[in-house]
């Protein structure tokens, strides 16, 4: 099953290259110099040998995983307050979803003013990319344990911090994994919008440059790459983790 979905995917994959090579030999996007599959190729290729996507990569890399660290610790402690406080949520709760629906692109000239065109500002980004949406569904998970739960918790005798630790916390694994899912989606993403406007390095400040000297091959190129990345990461860790867990929960 799983290898005629990748032949279905190889196959779909070639005719999307097929067609784009037909469209530009036919020069029908001639007027937008887009580029043909080959030359983004070429740019791939040269910009991996020579190292300069290597060393875009690995300050990406670097920025993500600091800035999603510091994302799902801060939304893990802010979505346990709403969801264990009545009042925080009454309150504080309601703004969590419009914070969560402003897009990363507004927060990069706040950055900018902060912590100017540093490696902080792309970090601030990030953070706040993936900190709301963790703590939504942190919050969730806490308000979604079964009461049946609490209930025969309470009749063995458990409460207070033991409650929260042996029961809430088990309980709450499947939303943790959808939240740490999709905090890593918003980071990635809110990764490239701090990248485009910063000085230092990274994939989207390559994309910027590529931008700058009209290199349309280059920016397809990094295009790809981003891409490629966030699908690749998605499918082999962090939805494999997620259908594992919601698989052993009894939840798939």
């Amino acid at each position: 099953m799983k290898l005629n979905i990748l032949i279905k995917r190889i196959l779909f994959l070639v005719a999307v290259l097929g067609i784009w090579q037909l469209i530009f030999t036919l020069g029908i996007l001639e007027e937008i110099i887009f580029p043909s599959p080959t030359s983004v190729g070429e740019a791939l290729y040269n910009g991996f040998t020579r190292g300069d996507f290597v060393g875009a990569l690995g300050a990406s890399f670097k920025h993500l995983f600091i800035g999603l660290f510091m994302a799902i610790a801060f939304g893990t402690i802010l979505g346990v307050i709403l969801g264990k406080s009545k009042q925080a949520d009454e309150t504080a709760g309601m703004y969590l979803i419009a914070m969560q629906s402003i897009p990363s692109i507004v927060w990069v000239p706040l950055a900018i003013m902060l912590f100017g065109f540093s490696e902080f500002a792309v970090i601030f980004v990030v953070v706040l990319g993936g900190t709301f949406v963790m703590a939504l569904n942190v919050r969730t998970a806490i308000q979604s344990v079964p009461p049946q739960f609490l209930r025969a918790a309470k009749t063995m005798g458990t409460s207070g911090f033991r409650m929260f630790f042996r029961v809430e916390v088990p309980s709450s694994v499947p939303y943790f994994m959808t939240g740490l899912r999709l905090a890593w989606a918003f980071s990635w993403r809110a990764l490239m919008a701090g990248e485009l406007l910063s000085n230092g390095p990274g994939l989207g400040y390559s994309l910027a440059y590529a931008q700058d000297y009209a290199r349309m091959d280059q920016v397809v190129a990094i295009i790809v790459i981003i891409g490629v990345i966030g699908a690749f990461a998605d499918q082999l860790v962090f939805s494999k983790l997620e259908k594992n867990v919601r698989s052993r929960w009894g939840l798939a």
